[in-house]
């Protein structure tokens, strides 16, 4: 990043708690993209191809080496952080043919979705649009654990995700298949705060905003060949370097922008590519006349995302909503319920079952505490109110197979 841009993003950060949207500014935004990813910067690296590093198949033999390993995660910590936040790996799957049995079992289960007349919603595409398999990774290990075993037995997801979040991180899959004719995902950031709404991102402190990122390394491998004309993923590099972008993705201007100035490059089966969750981006339109464009779009997180102790949150709940109902009905303040709330009920959507508790006509699921808070403000009674918390924890648990 040159120097301007340092101290543009700089200055914005200096002070600030809390991000708000009506603070951002597009021209400090530019000033942030506007630099040049310098191969000499990255000596692992085989070429850059449009502000985008490009990391050759040799790769993975030079990993081998664990000195040699080490030096090469640091570089791609630098390539997420200070250079472009994006990382290609050509024939990350040297072996296609692993891709291809792994496509063969994605399209199975496709299929039975569709036989069954289950629909997936898509965060930031309109319901329906896409082909969409939620939870394909326990959904694979289950149904064809060979094939899974061959697909993530492979070095690159390790050699990243490693590289990123340090051992014992959790892998998630996700299949997701544009059609021909899909249109593109409108440009936004990614999980934990991309996948909220503007006002509750706008809650959370600076801080947590620069944290984020760091919980999270966001990848896709492609499953068939990807020319520009089926809409391979939209990226603009060094985007993830603006610290209010997490309510700046929500502003007309910025995505404006970002559809002026995306980086789209052609995939070949087995391709991967990697990103820092910060750095804006979007599914393309698949203008081809038959191209299903399929990708394995993995979401692989910290292993301290999560609490020391485990707590039966569902029982509190219920044994407490007849308390709050009174406490409300004797003119206790909103605030005091909420508080209340907060430190029972399960306040994030995240982790869920994203067969039965969809995203469909919103960014996430509503949330336990979303329930109890509206079970509240409507007037349900103890016997609806649990149905409907059971209903919600039923719908959040996995089962396959």
């Amino acid at each position: 990043m040159s120097i301007t841009a340092r101290a543009s993003t700089a200055s914005m950060s200096a002070g600030v708690q809390w991000f708000h949207s009506d603070a951002c500014r597009l021209e400090d935004f530019v000033r942030t993209v506007s630099v040049e990813t310098r191969l000499e910067d990255y000596p692992f690296a085989h070429r850059v191809e449009r502000n985008v590093l490009i990391y050759g198949p040799e790769l993975q033999q030079r990993a081998e080496d664990p000195a040699g390993r080490r030096d090469i995660q640091a570089e791609l910590v630098r390539a997420l952080t200070d250079g472009p936040g994006i990382v290609v790996f050509k024939e990350a799957f040297a072996d296609t043919a692993v891709v291809d049995r792994a496509t063969a079992a994605f399209i199975r289960l496709i299929e039975a979705q569709k036989a069954a007349g289950t629909a997936a919603g898509d965060h930031f595409a309109k319901p329906g649009a896409n082909d969409r398999v939620w939870g394909a990774l326990d959904k694979l290990a289950v149904a064809e654990p060979e094939v899974f075993a061959d697909y993530y037995g492979n070095d690159i997801l390790a050699l990243v995700s490693e590289a990123w979040l340090g051992p014992n991180y959790q892998v998630t899959s996700q299949v997701n298949v544009v059609n021909p004719g899909g249109a593109a995902q409108t440009a936004h950031r990614d999980y934990h705060l991309g996948f909220m709404g503007l006002e509750e991102a706008q809650t959370y402190p600076a801080h947590i905003h620069r944290l984020s990122p760091a919980l999270t390394l966001q990848g896709a491998v492609a499953h068939c060949d990807m020319p520009i004309e089926s809409g391979p993923t939209l990226y603009l590099p060094h985007s993830h370097k603006y610290p209010a972008g997490y309510v700046a993705f929500h502003r007309p201007e910025f995505t404006d922008y970002f559809e002026q100035n995306f980086v789209q490059l052609p995939l070949a089966k087995g391709d991967a590519a990697f990103f820092n969750p910060a750095l804006f981006h979007g599914a393309g339109h698949n203008r081809s006349a038959d191209i299903r464009r399929m990708a394995n779009l993995l979401q692989v997180s910290s292993a301290f995302g999560r609490a020391m102790e485990t707590v039966d949150r569902t029982s509190m709940c219920k044994a407490l909503y007849p308390i709050m109902q009174e406490h409300r009905a004797a003119g206790s303040s909103e605030r005091s319920v909420r508080n209340v709330v907060a430190a029972s009920a399960e306040g994030y959507a995240f982790p869920t079952n994203l067969d039965r508790d969809q995203p469909v006509g919103g960014i996430a699921p509503e949330s336990q505490a979303g329930l109890v808070l509206r079970a509240l403000k409507t007037g349900l009674d103890q016997a609806a109110f649990e149905a409907e918390l059971d209903a919600q924890q039923q719908r959040r648990r996995t089962q396959v197979g």
